[in-house]
């Protein structure tokens, strides 16, 4: 998402750090740059006009901070802006209420409705907790119902029991009765969408809201849905109320102007959003890490907490002692590569990286996903011996590890290249010790390398 804008911006940038003090005539030229790029991405015109009008004035008023260069200055008030346009801090999911806590998914048919509540459910019993019950309002689209009911399975949530032929305010009434009867923290109703806006659908949705009372009416919206998004968030905001937003698809999006306008166009903020296909791709909106995302200065923060969700704190000290010890063998080097794909792949960790857009669209032709798994195959095609002592990895026993991980021996000896690399540099680790580690970081470790 935002690789279209992000690209614009970095060249905008790039451009402007070549240059010393900035007259208002660089700040307009700047403006415009900013404006079509904004507009290229799909940024509703009106939002656009607001952006540029307010970036403006405090270009031309900002004091420039000593050893700041004007230009850094700019990046940093558009930067700042971007984040406030997308909502200035996190807005978490309200739970601050007696249970159970109805929450009520809204939106146009085909927006991911129901694969959202399924996530959103799964997120809630996995992070906070909660005893979540999901109900399908949807009796128009075929087998909407039964999706709801394999995406709860899928995600071990109770989804409640299917009567055919049953109302929307009847399930509404039912499902509210059975989650206060037997302890439920969450109801999430998912309700039913039209491939359009019509006055018979917000007719339904304002009913159900009526008799679920929501604490929470959550706008699920295609960000590739571009301009229209912004159209349908403005009336489904005016028609219902809604109190925040979930964005799917993010993934296959690379301009962006949905999330930039929708937040501006309704006030309401964006909560969640979809990255992916896999029940646990449902991450957090968080306007100041996406601004630094589109702006190229990474996002180190949701990269240290995806780790930290994927290893635990005493893997993590583990595998430092084993380093500090200048150990490395195949076990750890497998162990590494797993963790790695479970945080997404190398390509996803590097959109998280500061100063990784201008060579991002170089590396991402030349990095092969796959590689990863063709490594993970040659490592458990060798002995619990060989992974652990690699010397004993001869000629003969290459080649039989590259015939029974269906790959050339060259392969085979790139992985223990790999390896001989990681554990010379786990032994200069060992040699500098932490204070050395401390004192002169990386560039102590990465000498002779």
């Amino acid at each position: 998402m935002f690789s279209s804008l992000s690209n614009k911006f970095g060249d905008i940038f790039t451009r402007l750090r070549k240059r010393g003090a900035l007259t208002e005539a660089d700040i307009d030229a700047v403006m415009r740059e900013v404006r079509i790029a904004l507009l290229e991405a799909d940024v509703a015109l009106p939002v656009v006009k607001d952006f540029i009008t307010s970036l403006k004035a405090k270009a031309v008023g900002a004091q420039v901070v000593q050893s700041v260069s004007p230009a850094q200055m700019v990046v940093k008030l558009v930067n700042d802006h971007i984040a406030e346009l997308l909502g200035s801090e996190n807005s978490a999911i309200n739970l601050a209420a007696e249970p159970p806590v109805v929450m009520m998914m809204v939106g146009l048919q085909g927006s991911g409705k129901t694969t959202s509540t399924g996530k959103l459910a799964y997120r809630l019993k996995s992070r906070h907790g909660k005893k979540i019950l999901v109900a399908s309002l949807d009796i128009y689209r075929p087998a909407a119902q039964q999706q709801l009911e394999q995406v709860a399975k899928k995600a071990e949530i109770t989804s409640l029991p299917i009567i055919e032929g049953e109302k929307p305010l009847a399930i509404t009434e039912r499902a509210l009765k059975m989650a206060r009867l037997e302890g439920y923290d969450v109801l999430l109703l998912d309700t039913a969408g039209r491939l359009h806006i019509d006055t018979e659908l917000m007719d339904e949705l304002k009913a159900v809201k009526a008799l679920a009372k929501p604490l929470e009416t959550l706008l699920v919206a295609d960000s590739l849905t571009g301009q229209d998004a912004v159209t349908i968030a403005k009336t489904f905001h005016e028609q219902i109320g809604v109190t925040g937003i979930i964005l799917t698809r993010i993934d296959g999006d690379g301009r962006g102007g949905a999330a930039l306008s929708m937040r501006a166009v309704t006030g309401q903020p964006i909560k969640f959003m979809g990255v992916g296909e896999k029940i646990d791709e449902f991450e957090e909106f968080h306007p100041a890490r996406i601004a630094s995302r589109i702006l190229d200065m990474g996002d180190i923060v949701s990269l240290v907490e995806k780790a930290a969700e994927n290893v635990s704190q005493a893997e993590a000290e583990a595998m430092a002692a084993k380093m500090m010890q200048g150990n490395f063998d195949f076990n750890d080097m497998l162990d590494q590569m797993r963790k790695m794909k479970k945080m997404g792949g190398i390509g996803s960790m590097m959109k998280m990286l500061p100063g990784m857009g201008a060579m991002r669209e170089k590396l991402e032709g030349n990095i092969d996903e796959n590689a990863i798994m063709r490594q993970e195959a040659i490592i458990l095609s060798m002995t619990k011996k060989e992974r652990q002592f690699p010397k004993l990895l001869n000629g003969q026993r290459r080649a039989r590890i590259a015939a029974g991980a269906g790959v050339q021996v060259q392969d085979v000896n790139r992985v223990i290249k790999q390896q001989l690399q990681m554990q010379d540099m786990m032994k200069k680790m060992k040699k500098i010790g932490q204070k050395g580690m401390m004192r002169g970081g990386l560039q102590n470790l990465m000498k002779g390398f």
